[in-house]
C-alpha cells in the first residue's frame, strides 16, 4: 500500500481543521476516546455543535484562539491507500510553519471560502506550493453551504483562481466544491450540488497518481551513519546507511562515492534484517560495496554516469523563517568573517554565507522588488557560497538534493528554507548581461523602429553556466604510447567533477567522419583538418574537449592551436619509447607494418615530428596513466579551467 502525503493551505478561517477534522471522521478514523475529549472540549467553550477542527489544533492555544498555529501531523488509512496529512495554519505571520508543512507534500489541498473568494493569503500559500514543486493541488471551495451551494458563485472562483494560477508553474490542478462542516462531497457525493459530477476529495486523494512526481532515475544515497561490525560473525562488515532519497538501485551496480570520487559496485543492500537485491526511494537500507572506500557522514553515493552537480557557488530561492532579517556576507572569500550560517542539505552540513540577495518577490503581484535584506516570512532569490562544495542536483528536477535549510550557529535555530534553482534558467541573465556589453544602445533600438537581431549565447556564456572552462586537449604520440588511456582516465575524473567533456579519437571518427579518407600525407592532413574544425566547435559549445590522435606532422597541429581562442589549446605529448609501444600492441599493428602489410604506418615507415614545445609531456613509460591523468586535472585547476582538481 502506498503513501501519500498531502497538505492544506489557505486564509484564515477557510476551514482547513474543520475538513481533516471531517475526512477523519467520515473516513472513521477517530477513535472513540479522541471523540470525547473534542466533544468536551467543543462544550467547554459553548460551541453549539461539536467542533471538529479541534481533531487537529492540538495547542492550547489554538483551541482558545480558534486558529491553527503550528503543523500538525495525522496518520491514517483507507483500504487504498495510507496518509500523512499536514494542518498547517493560514495566519501571514505563521507562514514559515505552511513551509516546513509543506516541504514534503506530494498534494496540497488550498481552500478557499466561497464567500470570500480567492484572497491574498490563498494567492501567497499557491505560490508556495508552486514554488515547493507540489507535484498536485486541489483547489477546494469550502463553505458552499453559505452560498446556498451556488454553482455560479462556485464557477466565478474557479475562473478567478485559474487566472492567477496561468502566472504560476502549477500543473495537474483539479477543483472540488464542498461543505466540510456538513461533510459535502469529502468522502460521499453531494445532494445538494447534482451540477457537480466530478471526484470527492477523498476519492481523489486515493487515485490520484503520486508516482509521476518521484525522480525514480537520479540515484541519491546521502550518508547518515556508517555501520562496523558488533559481533564475531563478521568481523570485515561495513555497511552505509541511509535514506534512498531518489532513483534506485541493485546489486552489482557500479557507483561512486562523493567527494571522495572513488569508484566501487554494491556488494549487498540490507533493509531492515533481511538482504534484497533491489531498493528504491524512500527505503531505509545499508549498502555494502565491494572495496574498502573512506565513506561518512554527509558523503553521498550515486551511479557513476549520473552525477549531481558539484559548486560551492548555489542560485537559490529562499523562504526566511526568522524574525531576525537575513545577513549578507559581502567577500567572496570562503574563511567568513562573521555573517555564516550552517547549511544543511540532507545529511551534508557545511558553512555558508549569502553572498548577494537579487531580489524579494512580492506574493500579491508576482514582481521582483529590490530589497537589501529579507525578512520574516519574505520570499526572494540569492546567491550562496559554502565552505566545501555541495552535491545537488536542481530542486525542479529533484526535490531531495535541490533544497536545504539555513541554520544559526549561535541559536540553532532554522532561519531559512532554500530550493537550488536549475542553472538552465540562468541562461536569459547571461544573454542580458552579454548585450549589455557587446551592445550599450540596445534598449534605445528596441523603443524605436531600429530593427536589432538578438545576441547569440556565447562561449563565455555557456562557461559561466557551467560552472568551467572551455578547453582543447589534444594528444598526440605514437600508436600504443597510450594516448586514449591517459585521455579516458582523465575524463573520468573530470566527469566525477560534473564537467562537460567531448571526447574525439581515431576509432570513433575514421569509422564515420572521415571514413572516406586513407593514410597517406594528404589524408593524414586531411584527417586532422576535420578533427580540428569539430574540436573547435565542441570548444564554442563550453567543453572541455579531448582529442587523441597520432598526428605526425607538426604543420598540421599547429593548424588546429590556430582555430582554438588563445590560451585554451593544450598540446600533450604523450611521449613512450617506441620499443615499449610495441611490446603494448594489442591488435599486432606494429608487426603487420614491419613486415610490409601496413604502408605509411607511423614510426616505422612514416615519419612522426615531435612537439618542440607542448604545453606537457605525458611519458608513459615511466608513470602510469592515472597518475599522469591526475597530474593534468592539476594542471587545468592551476589555469582556473575547472575547480576542485588538486589533490
Amino acid at each position: 500500500m502506498d503513501l501519500l502525503r498531502f497538505s492544506t493551505a489557505g486564509s484564515v478561517d477557510d476551514g482547513k481543521s474543520t475538513l481533516i477534522g471531517r475526512l477523519l471522521y467520515d473516513s472513521k478514523a477517530i477513535f472513540e476516546d479522541q471523540m470525547e475529549a473534542v466533544e468536551q472540549a467543543s462544550a467547554a467553550r459553548g460551541d453549539p455543535s461539536v467542533d471538529l477542527a479541534l481533531l487537529t489544533d492540538g495547542l492550547r492555544a489554538e483551541r482558545e484562539q480558534g486558529i491553527t498555529i503550528d503543523v500538525a501531523y495525522r496518520y491514517t488509512a483507507t483500504p487504498k491507500r495510507k496518509f500523512i496529512i499536514a494542518d498547517t495554519p493560514g495566519h501571514i505571520q505563521y507562514t514559515r510553519n505552511m513551509v516546513t508543512g509543506a516541504s514534503t507534500a506530494d498534494l496540497a489541498i488550498i481552500l478557499v471560502d466561497a464567500r470570500k473568494g480567492v484572497l491574498t493569503q490563498s494567492k501567497r500559500h499557491s505560490f508556495i506550493a508552486s514554488l515547493l514543486q507540489i507535484p498536485h493541488v486541489v483547489v477546494a471551495v469550502n463553505k458552499m453551504d453559505l452560498v446556498e451551494y451556488s454553482e455560479t458563485r462556485y464557477q466565478e472562483i474557479v475562473g478567478d483562481y485559474r487566472a492567477f494560477a496561468a502566472k504560476l508553474n502549477m500543473r495537474n490542478v483539479v477543483y472540488i466544491p464542498i461543505s466540510a462542516l456538513h461533510g459535502d462531497n469529502i468522502v460521499s457525493q453531494s445532494q445538494n450540488m447534482p451540477w457537480y459530477h466530478g471526484a470527492t476529495l477523498l476519492h481523489h486523494l486515493e487515485t490520484v497518481n503520486i508516482g509521476a512526481g518521484r525522480n525514480n532515475v537520479d540515484f541519491r544515497l546521502p550518508i547518515q551513519y556508517v555501520i562496523r561490525a558488533n559481533s564475531a560473525v563478521d568481523l570485515d562488515f561495513r555497511g552505509f546507511a541511509g535514506q534512498i532519497v531518489s532513483g534506485r538501485i541493485g546489486v552489482g551496480e557500479e557507483v561512486v562515492a562523493l567527494p571522495a570520487g572513488i569508484r566501487s559496485r554494491v556488494a549487498g543492500i540490507h533493509r531492515g534484517d533481511e538482504s534484497c537485491d533491489r531498493a528504491a526511494a524512500g527505503d531505509g537500507v545499508v549498502i555494502t560495496l565491494e572495496d574498502e572506500i573512506d565513506i561518512s557522514r554527509g558523503d553521498m553515493l550515486v551511479r557513476v554516469r549520473n552525477l549531481p552537480h558539484s559548486s560551492n557557488q548555489i542560485d537559490a530561492t529562499l523562504c526566511w523563517m526568522s524574525e531576525e532579517p537575513m545577513k549578507i556576507e559581502w567577500s567572496v572569500s570562503n574563511n567568513f568573517s562573521g555573517q555564516w550560517y550552517w547549511l544543511q542539505q540532507s545529511t551534508r552540513r557545511v558553512r555558508a554565507s549569502v553572498q548577494e540577495l537579487n531580489y524579494r518577490i512580492n506574493v500579491d503581484t508576482m514582481h521582483r522588488e529590490e530589497a537589501p535584506t529579507l525578512r520574516l516570512n519574505e520570499i526572494g532569490r540569492g546567491q550562496i557560497v559554502t565552505t566545501e562544495p555541495l552535491f545537488f542536483d536542481s530542486y525542479q528536477i529533484n526535490r531531495a538534493t535541490g533544497s536545504f535549510i539555513l541554520i544559526d550557529p549561535h541559536t540553532n535555530n532554522t532561519v531559512a528554507a532554500g530550493m537550488i534553482r536549475d542553472r538552465a534558467r540562468r541562461v536569459s541573465e547571461l544573454v542580458q548581461k552579454q548585450e549589455e556589453r557587446e551592445a550599450p544602445s540596445l534598449r534605445a533600438s528596441r523603443s524605436s523602429n531600429v530593427v536589432w537581431e538578438p545576441v547569440a549565447v556565447t562561449r563565455p556564456m555557456r562557461e559561466e553556466l557551467n560552472g568551467h572552462g572551455a578547453a582543447v586537449l589534444w594528444f598526440t604520440g605514437l600508436s600504443g604510447s597510450g594516448k586514449s588511456t591517459v585521455a579516458k582516465a582523465l575524463e573520468q575524473r573530470l566527469f566525477a567533477l560534473g564537467v562537460r567533456t567531448f571526447s574525439l579519437d581515431g576509432d570513433n571518427v575514421r569509422h564515420g567522419l572521415n571514413s572516406d579518407l586513407g593514410f597517406g600525407p594528404e589524408a593524414r592532413t586531411e584527417n586532422i583538418r576535420r578533427v580540428a574544425e569539430v574540436a573547435r566547435l565542441a570548444l564554442e559549445h563550453g567543453n572541455i574537449v579531448l582529442c587523441t590522435f597520432i598526428s605526425p606532422y607538426a604543420e598540421d597541429r599547429e593548424a588546429a592551436r590556430a582555430l582554438a581562442p588563445e590560451g585554451s589549446f593544450w598540446e600533450l605529448f604523450v611521449k613512450c619509447d617506441v620499443e615499449i609501444c610495441k611490446e603494448r600492441d594489442p591488435k599486432g599493428l606494429y608487426e603487420r607494418a614491419e613486415r610490409g602489410e601496413i604502408p605509411n604506418f607511423t614510426g616505422v615507415s612514416a615519419p612522426y615530428e615531435e612537439p618542440v614545445q607542448p604545453e606537457m609531456v605525458l611519458e608513459t613509460d615511466r608513470h602510469s596513466a592515472d597518475e599522469l591523468a591526475q597530474r593534468i586535472l592539476e594542471a587545468l585547476a592551476r589555469a582556473g579551467i575547472v575547480h576542485g582538481g588538486n589533490s
